[in-house]
């Protein structure tokens, strides 16, 4: 469509990964995108170089179908720190078009998964879904202050995120810090100003696995409270199984994060040919802040003495708040 202004529209299908490849946009508008079955292949080989010649940019438009595909790594990816990436999410209540009542016989109609998909664009796992009644947890922001009881700290360096999660001694989420391409010297650093900002009274629960094992040595020696945690595929499938339990149980409280709340959303469990169960977020994503979460809420729920008899620095103990 050519217009008098002197742009132009064209509208190609992708069901050809490669469609309109070797031309020049200013802008890319792709609707539905969670449905098309290359859209990574898409993206990477033919869609972003043809935004390069006039710096253009690109709308992914899509209702939410699952988390196992690529329009959810590009919505995770715009809630994250990543530069000229954004997301939103737009219920259909934000359509002043559509009556209240219209939305609330649809959902006299649906189940809870599939309304939450079509009508509150939230990202909902059909199978393979380990975390469940993930937004009955999320806590009201203004619920009150509390104190820092553990922080579980899950470590990263380039491709994955360095995340410290922060729980009071009834299970609230208090603070989530997530960054990553820091140094390690940095990283000790910034766990210890988030230790004393929370006023050095909560332990600190740390995978020790890999880089971990020098990086929570050292904090040891600088007097922090650490209880190292080494992560195999029984440990890992304890402390998730855990973690579902108190979502089930009401008993941990998050705050309305969607980098976490996403990560809960699309972490699955496959059961692998010896019958062991795989925990883990799909392929190409992250679960830096579950598995964080998992770290703090395992070293919350131990027993106090048994908190103590970990203390690797045997000067602190837990007083009751």
């Amino acid at each position: 469509m050519e217009l008098y202004g002197g742009g132009s529209l064209e509208c190609w299908s992708l069901d050809d990964p490669d469609a309109g490849r070797g031309r020049a946009y200013h802008a890319i508008v792709i609707d539905e995108a969670a449905m098309v079955r290359n859209l990574e292949q898409a993206w990477q080989q033919s869609i972003r170089p043809m935004l390069s010649d006039y710096q253009g940019s690109a709308w992914f438009l899509s209702t939410p179908k699952g988390t196992s595909n690529y329009f959810h790594s590009l919505y995770q990816r715009g809630q994250s720190d990543t530069a000229d990436w954004a997301s939103w999410r737009m219920p259909t209540a934000s359509n002043p078009y559509i009556l209240q009542s219209e939305i609330d016989s649809a959902k006299e109609d649906l189940t809870d998964l599939a309304f939450a998909q079509e009508y509150l664009a939230q990202f909902v796992t059909w199978t393979g879904a380990v975390f469940r009644k993930i937004m009955d947890a999320v806590r009201d922001p203004g619920a009150g202050s509390r104190q820092a009881a553990m922080i579980g700290a899950d470590w990263g360096r380039v491709g994955d995120y360095t995340v410290y999660t922060v729980l009071s001694e009834d299970g609230q989420v208090i603070e989530i810090d997530r960054f990553r391409g820091l140094e390690y010297s940095l990283q000790r650093g910034r766990l210890k100003a988030l230790w004393e900002r929370h006023g050095k009274r909560a332990w600190i629960m740390a995978e020790v696995n890999s880089m971990g094992g020098p990086v929570v040595e050292q904090l040891q020696i600088d007097g922090l409270p650490v209880v190292p945690f080494v992560t195999t595929s029984p440990s890992k499938a304890a402390i998730i199984e855990a973690l579902c339990l108190a979502f089930e149980r009401g008993t941990v409280k998050i705050p309305d994060d969607p980098v976490l709340i996403g990560e809960l959303q699309a972490f699955e469990a496959k059961r692998l040919p010896s019958g062991i169960m795989r925990y883990s977020a799909p392929d190409g994503q992250h679960d830096d802040c579950v598995m964080s979460l998992a770290f703090a809420w395992a070293g919350l729920t131990a027993p106090r003495e048994e908190r103590v008899s970990m203390n690797p620095v045997g000067s602190y103990q837990i007083s009751p708040i």
